[in-house]
């Protein structure tokens, strides 16, 4: 006799349904840290790139420990953990962000959204150099396009070397936190929420000696209070909006589809960039950059296709 099987089947509706909202999450994720350049940029026009992150870290750090006060955590207990726990959360908020922020008071947000997207590829190289990662030939190669491309713009005359250097930098110690945060999480398992918290916690302790080491109290409150009302708000965007709000809804997407899924949609961030950088700050589109920028999307879409995840830039 057959015997029938009464396991439940998957609700493919559902499913759809819920893959959909995961969908729209990170596209409305994809627009704010898109639009997280050109705010960047905007603001740090009226307040210095540290006092910027103070301000900011200030407003995150808040939110953080509100959030953190009603999440079930299970926090480290070795010494060794809650030291790389302390050095990772230093470099993705007060070093690597710091040097996003010179580089985005330099440099302009379109020349920064193109070096941005070297990011995944970046990694890409360094896991297959440290991490013995998987890399083919297609994907070297595109990432060799990608790079040209890239540089076409770095190197372009008239744009600031130096603020497009640091915009590199800052995406090179991101590599080292993409290697950092997959070493931790490897066995402090679903605490990237709490990480992402905590680094904002970390970042405005110590940024604070720095600030007071480059102004005394009196000008940081004039500075702070001098600025207009759209930098304040710019800030408070890139605090709880493209911070806390940002990430929130990226771990809750992460949980419904694949993470390789979610890394495409980093790409989409130029696309929120360039129209916000040339409508509201009046960038200029040169013909160097365009040629730069479609020869980092070929180049993109060359070594992406099929391609293994990455975590997400940290830039944000």
């Amino acid at each position: 006799m057959a015997i029938e099987n009464t396991s439940p089947k998957p609700n493919n509706r559902a499913v759809t349904k819920t893959r959909t909202r995961a969908y729209l999450i990170l596209l409305a994720v994809s627009a704010i840290w898109g639009f997280a350049g050109p705010v960047i940029r905007f603001t740090v026009g009226f307040i210095p790139p540290f006092l910027f992150l103070l301000y900011r870290f200030f407003l995150s750090a808040i939110a953080g420990i509100f959030l953190l006060s009603f999440t079930k955590t299970q926090w480290p207990k070795k010494i060794s953990d809650i030291i790389w726990i302390t050095i990772y959360c230093f470099l993705t908020s007060t070093v690597s962000l710091g040097l996003l922020f010179l580089g985005y008071e330099k440099t302009t947000a379109l020349d920064g959204s193109i070096i941005n997207a070297l990011y995944p590829i970046m990694v890409s190289a360094t896991g297959a150099a440290f991490l013995h990662e998987r890399v083919t030939r297609r994907e070297k190669t595109g990432m060799a396009i990608a790079t040209l491309g890239t540089m076409a713009i770095v190197f372009e005359p008239g744009s600031s070397l130096s603020g497009n250097l640091y915009i590199i930098a800052s995406l090179l110690v991101g590599i080292v936190l993409a290697i950092m945060a997959k070493l931790l999480l490897r066995h402090l398992v679903n605490f990237d929420f709490a990480l992402t918290q905590l680094s904002f916690i970390v970042g405005f302790v110590t940024v604070i000696p720095i600030v007071l080491f480059l102004y005394s109290p009196s000008s940081i409150y004039h500075l702070v209070t001098s600025i207009p009302a759209s930098a304040h708000a710019s800030i408070f965007y890139m605090a709880l909006i493209s911070g806390t709000l940002a990430y929130s809804l990226w771990h809750r997407a992460q949980k419904t589809i694949e993470t390789g899924e979610t890394a495409v949609f980093s790409y989409l961030y130029p696309i929120f960039t360039i129209p916000l950088s040339i409508l509201w700050l009046h960038e200029q589109v040169t013909p160097i950059f365009i040629f730069g920028a479609f020869i980092t999307a070929i180049g993109v879409i060359i070594a992406e296709t099929k391609k293994q995840p990455h975590p997400p830039n940290p830039h944000q």
